[in-house]
């Protein structure tokens, strides 16, 4: 059953807002950074937000699906690193460079739904591997004839971040039954759960607390809300809107972000990140079409 076009355009515009303030998100984080605020202790007020606001919502959900909570844990954990890994990654990184690893993350999921779900690999799997690489190598080519690798910490957080993407949307699919509250809970106390052990092995994260004045509480309290919206947007999106629309939505992520990190820190792209971005880019379009083959090879499924 086909969503009424209501919900249709509230389901797109709900992907459109997340895609726009995870553009925009690296920028009040570097702010709160500049207070003395650490990423990780800056994720873990930003996430506990929402967790503690309203997760106490989706209680009986949690409890529904307490069958397939192995599932929901790695969910958790997967998102948790993956929201994390992009605060520290977008701190310590080139805006522009980190989202375009990040978005690697097609490349991954064709490689974990293969594994995972037994996904057979078609013609638009092969393009997201081909186009993917390519445009990582092409961004990450060393002049010197050292390996195209990450360069730095930044670059392989980001990486790393994109990977746990890919993972946790697999496992999202594989967890269809589940609420979307039930999911946005999981994701935020996966996060809890990280920035906490981190907390643990960097005390001296949360020194800001000594010295934070009300426009540092009050930044991370907005933070934490938007953080919960877009939780909430993503999950009521991907439940009603096609996979093939919903990455081609999620990326105005990128155009967002490259006109903000234009104006707001003045970084600019050379010709190499363009021609990456390009091959990373049509990539995820590539990834959009995969769906749409698999219906037409397997037509009775």
């Amino acid at each position: 059953m086909h969503p009424i076009p209501l919900q249709r355009t509230l389901a797109i515009s709900s992907l459109v807002y997340a895609a726009t303030l995870w553009g925009l998100m690296w920028y009040p984080y570097r702010l709160l950074n500049e207070a003395g605020v650490g990423g990780i202790a800056s994720s873990f007020f930003t996430y506990a937000v929402p967790l503690l606001a309203l997760g106490w919502l989706h209680g009986r959900e949690l409890h529904r699906a307490r069958g397939r909570w192995i599932w929901l844990l790695a969910l958790g954990l997967a998102a948790g690193w993956t929201n994390l890994a992009y605060v520290l990654a977008m701190l310590q990184g080139e805006v522009i460079r980190v989202l375009l690893l990040f978005f690697l993350s097609p490349l991954w999921t064709v490689l974990f739904a293969r594994f995972l779900l037994h996904e057979k690999l078609n013609r638009a799997g092969w393009a997201v591997m081909v186009l993917a690489l390519g445009g990582a190598m092409v961004m990450l080519w060393q002049p010197n004839g050292d390996l195209p690798l990450p360069t730095n910490r930044a670059e392989w957080l980001a990486l790393s971040a994109g990977v746990m993407f890919a993972f946790s949307n697999v496992i999202s699919r594989h967890l269809g039954g589940v609420t979307e509250g039930a999911k946005s809970v999981s994701i935020w106390a996966g996060v809890a759960v990280l920035t906490v052990t981190g907390l643990w092995l960097y005390p001296g994260e949360l020194d800001f607390i000594e010295h934070a004045g009300w426009r540092v509480w009050l930044l991370l309290g907005g933070v934490g809300l938007a953080i919960g919206s877009m939780t909430y947007a993503v999950q009521y999106g991907l439940a009603r809107v096609p996979a093939n629309q919903a990455i081609i939505i999620f990326l105005f992520e990128l155009v967002v972000a490259a006109v903000a990190a234009y104006f707001l820190s003045m970084e600019r792209m050379g010709l190499q990140e363009w021609a990456g971005a390009i091959m990373i880019v049509a990539a995820s379009l590539f990834s959009g079409h995969m769906e749409d083959d698999q219906v037409k090879e397997n037509p009775h499924v």
